[in-house]
């Protein structure tokens, strides 16, 4: 079988979908070493991430040249045609802007439902336009790839999709996400500046993240490490650091930016605990990438996260700060819970591998050709 795979995703301006695509494609490459996987790429968008010279190595590898970028309206026309010179039998469309006609049949990767779920962070024109756009990928694809069960039901709900057509793909933490050394934790703690003692969140600072209601929980734990808020900051939303500045928190809340891939395992690595209370997460791969390296884990029960932590994290009502604090306060103050959570985090995060997400999608695929 001849998989397509879109490939212009795995850039700078992608980081999460990027992420995904490419280790799909790699351990798509393991698990079915005689189909051949057509990756197209361009050229012009910024990559520092991941090395597509790596994936070009692999026997059943091939990468291609789409000269069009990715959510244009020229790939409306570029894909059917190179579609049908690479001569697919399938096409994985990883995000809803996809190409809506094509010569073979195609599968489409949703993530979540965040503008729908969330529309109060949304203008009446996102919602209206990411609604369509997404009902369109759904109506143009033989099939759909939810990354859980929570953005199957979702979709369910708000879409009328059968659940015949949907087939949940779960995402892993990267082979590199374990227990880092204390040398290399050390440098990354001296790379951004942080204390040697943290607590970690990681992740955009978008509304439905709930970072203001962490700064708030935050600030009633008064003997905890200081507070590391890591990853993209985007400037439309600085509720958090208003808020930390509001409650006096300015020496014991960090604000490091966005972290470089290959530190995110030491910054794990070096938290005492790692927090996620997010209202809403389609997956949800950090706590997972946290657990992976051994870190306690303290997250919200809402949305996917309760089938990706399991049993493995303690978790609370996101829309409580009293219960926020509450389940921090109790990891904090409880050195053998830490090591308990520790050990079940790692044996959690085995059950996520991407070989098992690569096996479920390649599935997907063998249905659609032969149907």
């Amino acid at each position: 079988m001849r998989i397509g795979i879109d490939g212009r995703y795995i850039a700078d301006h992608f980081p999460g979908i990027g992420r995904y695509v490419y280790n799909l494609v790699k351990a798509l490459s393991r698990v079915a070493p005689d189909d051949e996987l057509m990756v197209a790429t361009h050229p012009g968008l910024p990559n520092s991430r991941y090395d597509l010279k790596e994936l070009a190595a692999a026997s059943n590898i091939r990468l291609e040249v789409l000269e069009a970028r990715a959510r244009s309206a020229t790939e409306q026309v570029r894909w059917p045609l190179a579609a049908r010179r690479w001569s697919l039998d399938v096409l994985h469309s990883p995000y809803f802007y996809k190409p809506l006609v094509l010569p073979c049949p195609s599968l489409v990767t949703i993530y979540d439902l965040i503008p729908l779920m969330f529309p109060q962070g949304f203008t009446a024109w996102q919602r209206l336009s990411f609604r369509l756009t997404v009902w369109l990928a759904l109506r143009t694809s033989g099939a759909v790839a939810a990354i859980s069960g929570a953005t199957r039901d979702d979709l369910r709900k708000h879409f009328d999709l059968q659940s015949d057509r949907i087939r949940v793909t779960p995402l892993a933490a990267d082979a590199a996400f374990c227990p880092r050394p204390t040398t290399e934790v050390a440098a990354v703690r001296e790379h951004y500046r942080l204390p040697e003692n943290y607590l970690l969140y990681f992740g955009i600072n978008k509304p439905h993240k709930n970072l203001q209601r962490l700064v708030e929980a935050y600030a009633r734990l008064v003997s905890a490490p200081p507070l590391v808020l890591a990853g993209r900051e985007d400037p439309r939303y600085p509720q958090a650091r208003t808020q930390a500045e509001a409650l006096g928190l300015g020496r014991r809340v960090f604000f490091p930016g966005e972290i470089a891939e290959a530190e995110l395992p030491a910054l794990y690595s070096g938290a005492v605990l790692f927090v996620f209370p997010s209202l809403y997460e389609g997956f949800g791969l950090p706590a997972l990438e946290a657990m992976a390296c051994g870190t306690p884990v303290v997250c919200s029960n809402s949305s996917s996260l309760p089938e990706v932590v399991g049993d493995a994290a303690v978790t609370f009502d996101p829309l409580s700060v009293d219960d926020m604090a509450d389940a921090i306060g109790r990891v904090l103050a409880d050195a053998d819970l830490r090591v308990e959570l520790r050990e079940r985090g790692r044996a959690q995060a085995t059950h996520f591998t991407w070989e098992r997400t690569a096996q479920e999608t390649l599935k997907a695929y063998r249905a659609l050709s032969v149907g």
